[in-house]
């Protein structure tokens, strides 16, 4: 069995395209390849009924980032200032990098 890929790294800029937070930018906190999704900086915010813990004594509401499917989101070209796909690139060293089709930039 193949490992699922997902387009996005932890730490890219996206947007949102699909959802209630569509049009929406942030950063990729985590990544879940096995389920296809993503967890965005600011967006598709929850509200959760949490029990006092020592972590937060206070307990109450929480509100926090749930999970979007990865096809939602679009990779955010920060030289280009538009959301692109990637395509693939092999350096002259032999090492892959990601490259925005719009303009040609290397993405980390």
């Amino acid at each position: 069995m193949t490992k699922p890929k997902v387009h996005v790294k932890k730490g890219d800029t996206v947007l949102v395209i699909r959802g209630k937070s569509a049009g929406k930018k942030g950063k990729v906190l985590e990544v879940d390849p096995a389920k296809s999704r993503v967890v965005v900086e600011g967006v598709n915010k929850i509200k959760r009924h949490t029990k006092p813990t020592r972590s937060a004594p206070q307990g109450g509401i929480m509100e926090r980032e749930a999970p979007l499917h990865s096809s939602n989101v679009m990779l955010f070209c920060t030289k280009c200032n538009n959301p692109t796909r990637i395509s693939k690139k092999i350096l002259e060293d032999g090492k892959k990098v990601r490259q925005c089709k719009k303009c040609g930039e290397v993405l980390s």
